[in-house]
């Protein structure tokens, strides 16, 4: 039987991994089985903090539309409640753009829902 050289197959899938983990530190960007560790974990944490991603930013529109509620005396619960009522479509990611960088618009929206 004669025998079979993975030569390019292997040292292609090798150097994949290897290009995958450049910038790690140590031996997890050099030596392949370290960094093959690396890349499926940090795989797995890509993957899980995409979806982690979305809940922080959804967290932090509501803490600012909070802020921008409690200076008019409401809290977040009480504007949404009546948001809801009013049939007033407006997303999280887009009350907290008002709040912050156009303030007059939302106290328009305050003054409309109370």
């Amino acid at each position: 039987m004669t025998r079979i050289k993975r030569g390019f197959v292997a040292r292609k899938r090798r150097k994949k991994v290897l290009t995958l983990t450049k910038g790690f530190r140590g031996s997890s960007s050099v030596l392949f089985r370290p960094a093959n560790q690396r890349k499926m974990k940090a795989l797995r944490f890509s993957y899980r903090d995409r979806r982690q991603r979305k809940r922080d930013l959804r967290s932090l529109w509501i803490t600012r539309i909070n802020a921008a509620a409690r200076l008019y005396n409401f809290n977040y619960s009480q504007f949404i409640y009546k948001l809801k009522q009013l049939n007033v479509d407006i997303n999280r990611k887009w009350l907290a753009q008002l709040a912050i960088r156009d303030p007059k618009i939302f106290d328009a929206l305050i003054k409309t829902v109370f």
